[in-house]
């Protein structure tokens, strides 16, 4: 197979699936990961894809909003304030001796950081969270058993399904949000998000203002399925009226740039 016949088998692959990591693409094509991680530069270089860490993700051709997962190492940068506010009122849900199940995610860590040396159980997913715990908690840690997954940021294994722990709260984040639910464009979240969720007796969405902008390709659970939503002041009346006419519960973590 030449540059040419590569290029399009990994542009192909990733019509399918928004990110490939080089084992993927190896697997693919049957290369090199030197040749792979060439191969990856000049299609980055060309516009054709983007090169971001652990592989190569896909850009979207169509509307701007509807957005390839960005790197976690990129989006843990991004609206910071409002994620804290978010979790600091996650925080305040929990309490001493529950059992809740935190998924990957910016704004999930922040959580995870607050409620680190608290007396709980928590079950992650997230690689950069159990990190953080197992280095700075006292909390009683479960991990997710599998593979690394570098993008999303998650452990997983596919074989498994949904893990032997029942939660209290399942607290998830989201790429995007619309009428149709929560919106992502990695085809793997949507299989484990929707594994977590049949775990916990309420679901609480942790996802800043911008989120309801976004509009990926993929619907990972109906709005119905949200017990509370916690975002931002900046979210929109408009937005307000599809959660509230969904039965979905609003709280919103007032930012410090709003007084």
């Amino acid at each position: 197979m030449n540059d040419t016949e590569r290029h399009k088998a990994i542009i192909d692959l990733l019509r399918e699936t928004p990110f490939a990591s080089v084992r993927d693409l190896q697997e693919h094509v049957g290369v090199s990961p030197a040749t792979i991680r060439r191969d990856i530069d000049k299609l980055h270089e060309l516009g054709r894809a983007r090169k971001v860490y652990g592989g190569i993700s896909a850009i979207d051709a169509g509307d701007s909003a509807r957005l390839s997962a960005r790197p976690y190492d990129e989006n843990r940068d991004i609206a910071v304030e409002a994620k804290r506010a978010i979790a600091a009122m996650a925080a305040g849900l929990v309490r001493d001796g529950d059992s809740i199940i935190v998924h990957a995610g910016s704004t999930c860590y922040q959580l995870g950081i607050l409620l680190a040396q608290r007396n709980l159980r928590i079950w992650t997913n997230s690689m950069p969270l159990a990190a953080y715990l197992g280095e700075h908690g006292t909390c009683q840690l479960s991990l997710a058993g599998g593979e690394l997954y570098r993008e999303p940021g998650i452990i997983h294994d596919a074989a498994a399904g949904s893990p032997a722990f029942f939660a209290s709260r399942f607290f998830v984040g989201t790429q995007g949000i619309s009428s149709k639910g929560l919106l992502e464009s990695h085809p793997l979240l949507v299989k484990v998000i929707g594994e977590l969720a049949a775990c916990a007796d309420e679901i609480v969405l942790l996802a800043d203002s911008r989120k309801f902008s976004i509009q990926p390709r993929n619907t990972v659970l109906a709005l119905s399925r949200i017990g509370t939503i916690i975002t931002d002041d900046g979210l929109t009346d408009v937005a307000a009226k599809m959660l509230e006419e969904a039965g979905v519960t609003i709280t919103i973590a007032t930012t410090g740039g709003a007084g």
